[in-house]
Formats: structure tokens, sequence, C-alpha cells
């Protein structure tokens, strides 16, 4: 019988992973996988931590779909990431293909756009407001990337979307209580500051 408790030290090594404290989740899912041989989510964890320990820039993402995807199916998103995982050859070169073009065409059947092809459009010279108001109620706006939530927010916020960025916000910080970005940008946007890059 394990003396450990796998939900609880699941939790703890997502939350280590969501601040960046790679190795401590690292850790935490070996752990669990060595209790719980069987435990596709540790052995997933193991592997994203591995990545991110060692640079490769996709490994968040990855770990942030893999919990997307979790919370509409676990099962089928533990087997989703295994495959994923299993099919890359130690890099995340092929993230493009494996990740980030099956879900171009899942979006196209969900009305979204990826927030890198929204940034496109505005870069091209167009107006962050008025292209963000034309699909607001048509489009869902798919972010992957941190970096990109934030910069998301950040343009609301200087947009007059205060509101909808709080909202945002908020529902960020019910699943990352302790992330200091988050909250740095909570408190700006309280002050009605927006953070400087």
């Amino acid at each position: 019988m394990s003396n450990i408790s796998k939900y609880k030290t699941l939790t703890q090594a997502k939350d280590s992973f969501s601040k960046a404290d790679f190795k401590n989740a690292l850790e935490q899912f070996a752990t669990v996988l060595q209790n719980y041989p069987n435990s596709k989510e540790a052995y997933n964890g193991v592997i994203l931590s591995e990545m991110a320990m060692s640079g490769e820039s996709g490994a968040e993402a990855l770990f942030d779909y893999y919990e997307v995807l979790r919370e509409e199916d676990t099962d089928s998103a533990d087997n989703i990431m295994s495959d994923i995982l299993q099919n890359m050859d130690g890099s995340l070169e092929q993230l493009n293909e494996i990740f980030i073009e099956p879900l171009r065409d899942r979006l196209e059947f969900e009305d979204g756009i990826l927030y890198q092809d929204f940034k496109s459009i505005i870069d091209s010279g167009e107006s962050f407001k008025e292209t963000f108001e034309n699909i607001m109620f048509s489009t869902r706006v798919i972010i992957t990337k941190k970096e990109d939530f934030i910069d998301f927010l950040e343009n609301l916020i200087e947009n007059g979307f205060r509101e909808m960025a709080l909202s945002y916000l908020e529902n960020a910080l019910t699943s990352y209580p302790n992330d200091n970005l988050l909250r740095k940008l909570l408190k700006k946007l309280a002050k009605g500051k927006v953070i400087e890059n």
C-alpha cells in the first residue's frame, strides 16, 4: 500500500509546473509514478517537466493544452497526450504538425482564431479595438501560450475592455491562484495601470 496521496501529489506537481518550478514538478510527478506505475498523468507530467527543464519552449503550451483536455475528458486527455509525447522525438520541433495544425483544423469547426493569427492581423496595421469588436460575438480567440494570454489582457485593458480583462483574469486566477504575473496584472488593473514591457 502506498503512503503517498496520489491526487494531492499530482495537484502539487501541477501547481509547481504552473509556477515554472519544473524541478519540483518533475520530482512530484516521479514520486507518483514510482508508487502508481500505471498513472498516465504522472508519466506525461514527468516527460513535460523534463522537456521544460531542458528549455523546450513549447512544453508549457502542451501542459496547458493537456489541462484543458483533462477538463473535458480525463481518460481521453491522458491518451491523447501520451500519443503526442510518444510521437515526438525528444524535441518540440514537430509541435506545429502534431499540436498547432490539428488545433487550427479544429478551430475552423468551432469558429475560433488562434491568438497568433489574430495578432498577425493587428501587426499588419489593423486596430486591435476594431478587429476585436468585429469578431468578439462570432469568433473565439484561442490562446495557447501564457505570454500571449498576458499580451491579450494588456491589449484588452489598453483598448477599453477592462471588464472583460478582469473577467478573464479572475478565471485564470482560479486555476493559477499563486501566479505572480497574473496577480501583478490584477493589481495594475485595479489601479488603472498597464504592465510595461
